[in-house]
């Protein structure tokens, strides 16, 4: 479904490490929250990335990027994925791949966190690491074939289905921020975030790619018709909706993500999903106690992939080469 997903799964990260020492109750209580909430996209089924070295090295895009600030939000970013795995499964050769390829059934929390890398490396990472997790995903994508259930062939590095799963996903992700961190966020920045997350779908092989709000209004109103929900995508709302819980309470938190990514889905999807019942009071509901739970996760995150980054961003430059630090 997603463009990266099954990288291969090497042993767990290191654990995360606060920005200092972990001091008193409320220092201990923010580091164990984050460890909890960090544990959904790393660890067990991740790569491994370096995100504080080398000095002065800003990745592919750099601190004052749009795309730092939308893809820097922890419980924005959550939501905006699990809409992003919606509305990709309406799409009958993006499931085919799922479907053939994918662990997506057997691991889906490895399979989220693969996904979180790949988002976070491109993102946040050295160049290095960048560089090395595209050219991983593109090694992958030719492996990635076969005949979907209504007969048509599918290839993981078809241009049109990459800019369909990129658009899903990147799309979701804005509507997220929007909704969950800054709803100021103005509309010259946006156009700006898609500008410059098009530069990751193209360098994995998609083609005509949106680069605009408007662009990717038009795109979404034109790929309906080749839109629909199967047994597949009951599959997939399924799996999602019964996540499973790796910390004490993370059942209720990730129903409440599921329910979030269903309210910032487009109308008409939810309607092809089934979910179009409710969706006022969904809204009342969800919105008010995901923001609660961003205001936790915000204070409890001092030291994420973002503040890493950016610490190594600014950090004067050390004289050498850069070699990935992503695991193979």
């Amino acid at each position: 479904m997603a463009s990266h997903d099954d990288l291969p799964t090497p042993p767990p990260a290191a654990p995360l490490r606060p920005a200092g020492p972990v001091v008193g109750v409320s220092g201990h209580l923010r580091h164990a929250i984050a460890m909890r909430l960090v544990s959904l996209t790393s660890g067990p089924g991740a790569p491994r990335l370096n995100y504080d070295t080398p000095d002065g090295d800003p990745g592919l895009f750099g601190p004052d990027a749009a795309c730092w600030h939308v893809h820097g939000d922890f419980t924005s970013m959550m939501i905006g994925g699990v809409s992003a795995l919606l509305l990709q499964s309406l799409h009958p050769l993006a499931m085919a791949g799922v479907w053939d390829h994918s662990t997506f059934r057997q691991d889906v929390m490895g399979r989220l966190r693969r996904t979180a890398t790949f988002i976070g490396g491109t993102t946040f990472g050295n160049t290095a690491d960048a560089q090395a997790l595209l050219e991983r995903v593109r090694r992958i994508h030719l492996q990635v074939k076969g005949t979907a259930p209504d007969g048509r062939a599918y290839a993981a590095y078809d241009p049109a289905l990459l800019t369909w799963v990129h658009v899903a996903e990147t799309s979701s992700f804005l509507r997220s921020y929007l909704v969950y961190k800054d709803p100021t966020f103005s509309r010259a920045d946006q156009d700006r975030y898609y500008s410059e997350v098009a530069r990751i779908a193209i360098a994995l092989g998609a083609r005509d790619v949106p680069t605009s709000v408007a662009q990717i209004q038009d795109y979404l109103e034109a790929m309906r018709a080749q839109l629909s929900a199967s047994d597949r995508t009951a599959e997939v709302v399924r799996v999602l909706r019964n996540l499973p819980a790796p910390f004490a309470g993370a059942r209720v938190f990730s129903g409440l993500l599921f329910r979030a990514g269903i309210d910032l889905l487009p109308e008409w999807s939810q309607t092809m999903l089934g979910f179009e019942d409710r969706a006022a009071i969904r809204r009342l509901t969800v919105r008010p106690a995901v923001r609660h739970m961003a205001q936790i996760a915000r204070w409890s995150m001092r030291n994420s992939v973002a503040h890493r980054a950016r610490r190594r961003a600014l950090a004067t430059p050390a004289v050498g080469v850069t070699e990935p630090s992503l695991e193979r």
